[in-house]
């Protein structure tokens, strides 16, 4: 079974991307648009509530009770260049 991997810093791009930082060091990129087609995520498109995404636990979360599974985002994101 893997490991999981805690977020230690996020920033939320105008591209809708997340940089994403994890506890071994590397640094991640997670594009959010494919999410937003989905509840609850819909609420983050085009709104300045996407830029507030904070660190919490291991993961991602925004004001509203919103987070994305940290499994989630180290499975879906690309080593960051």
């Amino acid at each position: 079974m893997e490991k999981l991997r805690d977020i230690v810093a996020v920033t939320a791009h105008s591209n809708y991307t997340l940089e994403l930082v994890f506890e071994t060091g590397e640094r991640r990129l997670f594009d959010m648009k494919p999410f937003f087609e989905k509840k609850p995520f819909t609420k983050l498109y085009n709104s300045p509530l996407f830029f507030k995404a904070s660190v919490q636990y291991g993961t991602v979360v925004w004001p509203g009770n919103l987070d994305i599974a940290p499994e989630t985002l180290w499975n879906r994101s690309m080593p960051a260049q």
